[in-house]
């Protein structure tokens, strides 16, 4: 009788990949294990770290955080301060020739003001924070003021061509304190090389121009000259 090998090559494979197999699956939750370990040393390594650095440093922290306030406190009385210097409001009134023009501004803030008429202008006024430079120097002064003699069709033309070349932007404006009344506001290049807000309103046959020539000038014109200031149309 002759017997067969093969039985016997089988269940020796058979049995071999049994042993792969449990092998392979007993590696997935060594490996899981092995990393979940590694992971929890490493965030008890950066705890410890930072419980250190805070535990060493708490002093300078402390220090430096008291510094930041006290900074910070400072400032806001600084500027609340600043806020409190500019009022009582100072004021100028222009002849009634020239449409009584009525301008209102911080009293930290000085006025050269020419309203004798001459030159083109009923009126040509400079203000600035504590005293006013020369009026042809390259200030950038808070706040101008003038009656042109030109017409306000002629002043609007004036400005048409740096609106239509994106220098200016417009928008009607109407006066919080003269009613029946609109005219026109201009933001960006009010002068050359200068950014800021010119409002332009018609004044009979003359126009009433009020601008300040830096953006950092920005709050204080809005929220006084703007709100404040009034004229005979």
């Amino acid at each position: 009788m002759i017997h067969s090998k093969n039985g016997h090559s089988e269940k020796r494979e058979l049995t071999a990949l049994d042993s792969v197999g449990a092998i392979n699956i007993l590696l997935i939750p060594l490996i899981v294990s092995v990393v979940f370990l590694f992971g929890v040393l490493g965030f008890g390594l950066w705890a410890y770290s930072s419980r250190q650095d805070y535990k060493d440093n708490t002093d300078e922290k402390i220090t430096a955080a008291v510094e930041v306030a006290k900074k910070e406190t400072a400032t806001e009385k600084d500027n609340e301060f600043i806020e409190r210097e500019k009022r009582p409001l100072k004021d100028y009134q222009g002849p009634s020739a020239f449409g009584g023009v009525e301008i209102s501004y911080p009293k930290t803030w000085a006025g050269y003001v020419d309203d004798s008429g001459r030159g083109g202008n009923g009126i040509d006024a400079y203000f600035h924070p504590n005293f006013v430079p020369a009026t042809n120097s390259d200030t950038n002064f808070a706040l101008r003021v003038q009656v042109s003699d030109r017409s306000f069709d002629t002043e609007l033309e004036r400005l048409e061509t740096s609106v239509r070349q994106g220098k200016l932007t417009s928008r009607p404006f109407q006066p919080a304190r003269v009613n029946g009344v609109t005219g026109m506001r201009f933001e960006g290049e009010v002068e050359r090389d200068k950014q800021g807000i010119l409002v332009l309103l018609p004044l009979r046959d003359k126009t009433l121009k009020i601008w300040t020539e830096a953006e950092q000038y920005r709050t204080d014109f809005e929220s006084i000259i703007l709100q404040e200031f009034t004229f005979e149309p």
